[in-house]
């Protein structure tokens, strides 16, 4: 997983703290992860010991020792994969599952609108652009953070409400 470009709309001046927490979880997501498979690690050499040297010469390990030792690589590398692929459909601002997926663009004409999936934070904080065809090599996911909607959603229903005294 690499760098994602951010884009803030409304610049609350938490930004760093915001992109702190977000990769700062997804350390401690690894960290934990880290330490359950030292533990199923350790357990696995209790379980089938690795082969002792006899002269200084390793001999060549029984064949249950070596699938289990490809089967526990094999589990390392897919709970990895799980952790940051789920970590990168998060809102980088609450950490929470993005949501609604929206297909935009065209597989027909890819030359003008490129096919991508657009995901949205259900509590309104940004939306993540993720290209769906990258033709001229890898493209970043796109964060953009949105401006407190609630907000705006309040303004204007004290507008109406002022709208409403105004009138009677």
């Amino acid at each position: 997983m690499s760098n994602v470009r951010m884009k803030d709309a409304g610049d609350t001046g938490n930004s760093a703290w915001v992109t702190f927490r977000y990769w700062g979880v997804l350390a401690a997501k690894l960290a934990v992860l880290l330490v359950l498979l030292k533990a199923l690690d350790l357990f696995i050499v209790r379980l089938i010991p690795p082969p002792p040297k006899l002269f200084n010469v390793v001999r060549e390990p029984p064949l249950s020792y070596m699938i289990l030792i490809l089967a526990f690589w094999l589990l390392t590398a897919s709970a990895i994969f799980a952790v940051t692929w789920d970590h990168r459909l998060r809102c980088r601002t609450c950490l929470r599952r993005l949501r609604m997926p929206v297909t935009t663009g065209s597989w027909k004409n890819v030359l003008f609108s490129r096919p991508r999936t657009e995901y949205i934070c259900p509590y309104g904080h940004g939306t993540l652009k993720i290209e769906d065809l990258q033709i001229t090599g890898h493209s970043e996911p796109d964060w953009e953070a949105n401006e407190d909607i609630w907000k705006e959603l309040i303004s204007l229903d004290k507008a109406s409400q002022l709208d409403k005294s105004s009138k009677e």
